[in-house]
């Protein structure tokens, strides 16, 4: 979900739009950026509004100032292609991976076996500590479903089979959004708003030109190019619900609420959380700063 940060830095849309950027800090999670940024005085990052939730729970001061991943689109569940499981009704009394306990990935199994009407009980979830581990888990035997976010996915879609997808399954969940400090809110704003900027306009070149983009991920996350040209094209075609995967900054309040009751069904979130309190709107360009 950060590959448009990949293409503002190779395509010079940081620098056109006033941002001294030299590199991309990337994490194992949402958590992890969370304490990178306080810790390394970052002004801007991305993580899971969840993983910002619990830090101001525990005392951080940080505000969200985009919406920048509106679905979980990337997420598909592959059974090996010999597999019986053909449709969700399938997924009853099935071994069902996802990569760590609290993770959006287990969530995400869980509201798929609701929607086939199922309890969570009904089948077994299995951890697998990650998508490449899944996949291998799937390979053994050990799992009969395994999540595939891209661009794993397009990696090994010739070798397993696709049961079901998140676009065509669940309903928008804003996964992923930008946030900053208090501090560096009130004195880097114009680095924020450049950054937003960048990332705009990288979405907005990923959508005219796939391929090109590919070729940029493909050198920047050590991919095949084929890989990265799969996965940027399956990803700016989709819409769940008429909304985009990458948008714009712009906020989309349900998609962000529905995405912390999510968490919440996995106890990485407790208590009250009320998402509107951390959102400033103040740093998106004015044609995107009304919520949608």
């Amino acid at each position: 979900n950060g590959m448009p940060y990949a293409v503002a830095l190779a395509k010079g849309f940081f620098k056109e739009e006033g941002a001294d950027v030299d590199s991309i800090i990337s994490s194992q999670g949402g958590g992890t950026s969370v304490r990178n940024l306080i810790a390394g005085g970052v002004a801007y990052g991305e993580a899971n509004p969840g993983a910002i939730s619990v830090a101001n729970q525990q005392g951080a001061d940080l505000v969200i100032v985009s919406d920048n991943v509106l679905t979980v689109a990337e997420f598909v569940w592959a059974v090996k292609r010999d597999s019986p499981i053909k449709t969700l009704a399938d997924f009853k009394g099935r071994k069902i991976g996802y990569t760590n306990p609290r993770s959006t990935s287990q969530a995400l199994a869980i509201l798929l076996l609701e929607k086939a009407g199922y309890k969570p009980t009904d089948a077994e979830l299995v951890k697998t500590g990650g998508f490449g581990e899944g996949v291998a888990a799937l390979d053994a035997g050990l799992i009969d479903i395994a999540p595939m976010a891209e661009p794993v996915w397009s990696k090994f879609k010739d070798r397993f089979r696709a049961v079901v997808t998140a676009t065509e399954a669940l309903p928008a969940l804003s996964n992923v959004v930008g946030f900053t400090t208090k501090q560096s809110a009130e004195t880097r704003g114009d680095f924020i708003r450049a950054v937003i900027r960048a990332r705009r306009k990288a979405v907005d070149f990923m959508i005219k030109n796939p391929d090109e983009a590919g070729d940029i991920v493909a050198k920047a996350y050590n991919l095949e190019p084929a890989i990265a040209r799969s996965a940027v094209n399956s990803l700016v075609k989709s819409t769940t619900q008429g909304v985009p995967y990458w948008g714009s900054g712009q906020f989309h309040l349900a998609g962000m609420k529905r995405i912390i009751e999510v968490q919440k069904m996995v106890g990485a979130i407790t208590g009250d959380i009320d998402i509107t309190t951390m959102i400033d709107t103040r740093f998106l360009p004015d044609d995107i700063k009304a919520m949608k």
